[in-house]
């Protein structure tokens, strides 16, 4: 069972829904507090731009993200982590908190993509060329470990990696040293940057991640952890998932 830990007591009442107006979404001031959210490392780009986006429309409202890989953040949870929300890179993981979240919905997709340091100095065109260079891959028990493995798998191709990280960001970090020749990390992680490149791998499409997204049932700040949600499901915080790369839930 989930520890409870102690967290702040939000001052003041929250305002209950008004008159036969239980399907409209909440104004600006109806909202505030704190509100800490757990999301998967690869949502750190975008989730930045949804958090202001959300707080822009509740001024009220303070936002305290931790982003990590997927297995660290359901793992913390369910030591009692105070969290009022959790998006994760795959179901599987959202399943190891069920008992805890509530009613998770799916709200993007990603793929994996091999990726190189800028100029692609070993000439990485496929997963086969992992085998031959020096390759770091997310640890198995993460999302992103998981995807690599059945995409390797599928392509029959075994990689020794040089290190297994425990978060996507790690990998790229590694890669964008150039302290490894390649890594596999989402598709959504080398939009923007200069200094690695992305090769599109056979078969990337058959390997999609499902990120779903849900409040906790123990949340300091329920109504605004189901704003929050909420609005990652809106046409708004769909649209920014979309610039980023995301693909549709």
């Amino acid at each position: 069972m989930r520890r409870s830990l102690l967290r702040p007591v939000a001052l003041g009442a929250l305002a209950l829904l008004l008159t036969g107006c239980a399907a409209s979404p909440p104004s600006g001031d109806d909202i505030s507090g704190s509100l800490t959210v757990y999301a998967a490392a690869s949502l750190k780009t975008s989730f930045d731009e949804v958090a202001e986006a959300f707080t822009a429309q509740h001024p009220g409202i303070r936002i305290s993200p931790v982003y990590d890989g997927s297995s660290t953040l359901a793992t913390q949870i369910d030591a009692g982590a105070p969290a009022d929300v959790f998006a994760s890179a795959d179901e599987a993981t959202m399943a190891k908190v069920s008992e805890f979240a509530v009613s998770p919905k799916v709200f993007a997709s990603n793929t994996l993509v091999i990726v190189v340091p800028a100029g692609n100095p070993k000439k990485v065109t496929s997963l086969a060329a992992l085998s031959r260079v020096v390759t770091v891959l997310c640890a198995p028990e993460v999302p992103c470990g998981a995807a690599s493995a059945k995409l390797l798998t599928a392509a029959d191709v075994t990689v020794d990696a040089a290190s297994l990280e425990q978060n996507v960001t790690a990998v790229l970090t590694k890669v964008a040293a150039g302290e490894a020749d390649a890594g596999l990390v989402y598709a959504t992680d080398v939009i923007g940057r200069d200094d690695v490149a992305a090769v599109v791998p056979e078969g990337s499409d058959k390997v999609v991640n499902e990120y779903p997204i849900a409040a906790l049932k123990d949340a300091a700040n329920p109504q605004a952890a189901k704003a929050f949600v909420d609005f990652v499901l809106s046409d708004a915080g769909q649209k920014i998932l979309h610039d980023r790369g995301f693909g549709a839930p």
